[in-house]
């Protein structure tokens, strides 16, 4: 299939985070969709795809979040993408803290 070039958002970026679990995935999809594009000339598409590996705990569905992000000039592409970063880092840092599936294993020690 030929990806045709869209004209009106020349700038693209795809953005592919993997979670440990699908379940994560899912959470943080539902978690970031909520909040739209302020502006126009910006647009995201989220999806949830698979990894390659197969599922060592049995779960079914994919745990890569996967965004794709069309702008009509670089400097807005950037902008939605820093803004992007910052609310999935505030996910990321929840889960961390209040997830039974740790993104990373805490230090018991402190």
């Amino acid at each position: 299939m030929a990806a045709t070039e869209d004209t009106q958002f020349p700038c693209v970026l795809n953005i592919e985070v993997p979670f440990p679990t699908p379940r994560l995935a899912s959470i943080a999809l539902k978690t970031l969709q909520v909040d739209k594009e302020l502006s126009p000339l910006v647009q995201r598409k989220f999806s949830i795809g698979n990894s390659n590996k197969g599922a060592a705990n049995g779960d079914v569905g994919g745990n890569i979040l996967q965004i794709e992000y069309k702008a009509t000039t670089n400097r807005m592409l950037r902008v939605a993408v820093n803004s992007f970063m910052d609310s999935l880092n505030l996910v990321l840092e929840v889960m961390q803290e209040l997830d039974t599936d740790v993104i990373a294993t805490k230090d018991t020690t402190a």
